[in-house]
């Protein structure tokens, strides 16, 4: 058998928790003694491993709103993913770690499109991988990647279309009209282990001799194909999750002398998913609108999923704010059109990115989208702006953290619906449509199973943690 590879992959990831009103992240108590979860965790997680150096040796994926905290709330630990990626191991993210099989095809593009331009920016190389936000995927979703330049994706292998699939080999899906990507289903029961059983990460080379060692030698494969193992986690594990475990990665894939070498190579997943000259990938059948994260397909973050005592409220909220996101567009549409030189509000959306990283500052991007320096009134470079902020929020709205979970009343859905206020007050400032007033009695409509209080009630709470008024308190 051809000497196998072991590829270990984290998953970075944290919601915005800035205040979309002041841009600053609020206090969190429960944090304590960090300000808040994403300081905490960066501390206990981010940091540790860029400075043991894990970040250059491991795949892994960031996510734009975390890294966009890093850079300037962790230099240390931003640092080290751009110095680890070392042009191999960083994957891009669609932005707002939205489930795009629930989006708009227009809602993909833009996230995708984001997601890669954020990448290139901090990365300096375009990605030719990406993760999909909690795997989360369909064949347009697929497809939408391949027009990107996207080369190969992680999944998890149930879904897969087949039983008892070999994870061992990547595979590649087809996708029509000539396209096609290729996917890399993690080992299940490995990633499990390390996500899930303290005991199996508390010695870095007894998991490697009794866990990964056996599976690459578990069999053949055709043509002598070198094995391929997959861990795919979560990366807050390796020290949020489970304390100190960066140190348990560390042994596991960097080099150390005083350590018998092992029987596999660790290699980036790009090289791992490189065809051989004149060996194609097998071509693989995905199941459609699955994620790694619930057995109910994408269920979880649109309505009653088995995976959650009561998620009666969730699909009530995802029409409030599906309703609002398309008075948000009719409206950007209409302000628009009466602007100097009438500008495509939607192929500016897909560039509007560069001013939310600050590659590029507003009154430049509405310059250069309303005609240059001689067109446009201050005014109309105001209201310009206005549309593609009230735009960026109205994205970040379908963060999936606001649906994960069993209760609406919790920090990460209050995330959500604060970029909703932020999205409808911009609009209700240029024009008289009353998105705000209409968002909250659709909110009304479903309870908190926990609290036993309304969506309305939830949202006036929301705004009240970062000192803005309810819809029925402003003056």
């Amino acid at each position: 058998m051809s000497r196998g590879r072991l590829v270990v992959h984290g998953h970075f990831y944290q919601p915005s928790r800035a205040d979309p009103f002041s841009g600053r992240v609020p206090p969190d108590p429960s944090a304590a003694p960090a300000h808040d979860w994403t300081a905490r965790i960066s501390a206990e997680s981010y940091r540790p491993n860029a400075e043991v150096g894990n970040l250059g040796h491991m795949s892994w994926d960031l996510g734009p709103t975390l890294a966009g905290w890093l850079q300037d709330g962790d230099p240390i630990a931003y640092r080290g993913f751009v110095e680890g990626d070392r042009g191999v191991n960083g994957l891009a993210q669609p932005f707002h770690h939205t489930i795009l099989p629930l989006a708009s095809a227009a809602d993909r593009r833009v996230e995708i499109r984001w997601g890669l331009r954020d990448f290139e920016w901090r990365f300096g190389r375009p990605a030719v991988g990406m993760w999909l936000p909690e795997c989360a995927v369909d064949l347009a979703t697929l497809r939408l990647l391949a027009d990107h330049g996207i080369r190969h994706t992680i999944l998890a292998p149930w879904q897969a279309g087949e039983h008892h699939v070999e994870t061992r080999r990547p595979y590649r899906v087809d996708l029509g009209g000539d396209r096609t990507i290729v996917v890399a289903l993690y080992d299940s029961d490995l990633s499990g282990a390390v996500s899930f059983e303290p005991k199996a990460t508390a010695d870095a080379d007894r998991f490697a001799g009794d866990g990964i060692e056996p599976r690459l030698a578990s069999g053949s494969l055709p043509d002598d194909e070198p094995p391929l193992v997959v861990i795919a986690t979560d990366g807050e594990l390796y020290g949020h999750h489970q304390p100190f475990r960066e140190l348990f990665l560390e042994r596991l894939v960097q080099p150390s002398p005083d350590r018998t070498p092992r029987g596999y190579d660790i290699v980036p997943l790009d090289e791992a998913l490189a065809e051989p000259a004149g060996h194609p990938f097998r071509t693989i059948q995905l199941m459609e609108r699955t994620s790694w994260s619930c057995h109910h397909g994408v269920l979880r973050w649109s309505g009653e999923c088995p995976c959650v005592t009561d998620g009666r409220w969730k699909g009530p909220l995802r029409a409030a704010v599906e309703r609002l996101a398309a008075g948000i567009d009719v409206v950007t549409a209409q302000v628009a059109a009466g602007l100097a030189g009438s500008p495509d509000p939607w192929a500016a959306r897909d560039t509007y990115v560069d001013v939310v990283i600050g590659a590029e500052d507003g009154a430049t991007f509405a310059a250069r989208w309303l005609g240059g320096s001689s067109g446009g009134a201050a005014s109309d470079t105001e209201a310009f702006l206005a549309i593609m902020e009230a735009q960026r929020w109205r994205l970040a709205m379908f963060a999936s953290d606001g649906w994960y979970w069993d209760d609406p009343a919790r920090s990460e859905t209050a995330s959500v619906l604060r970029a909703a206020a932020r999205a409808a007050r911009l609009v209700d400032g240029l024009v008289p449509t009353d998105l705000e007033r209409r968002l909250v009695a659709d909110l009304a409509l479903f309870t908190s199973p926990g609290h036993y209080v309304d969506g309305a009630e939830i949202y006036r709470r929301a705004l009240a943690e970062v000192g803005q008024p309810g819809a029925d308190d402003r003056a």
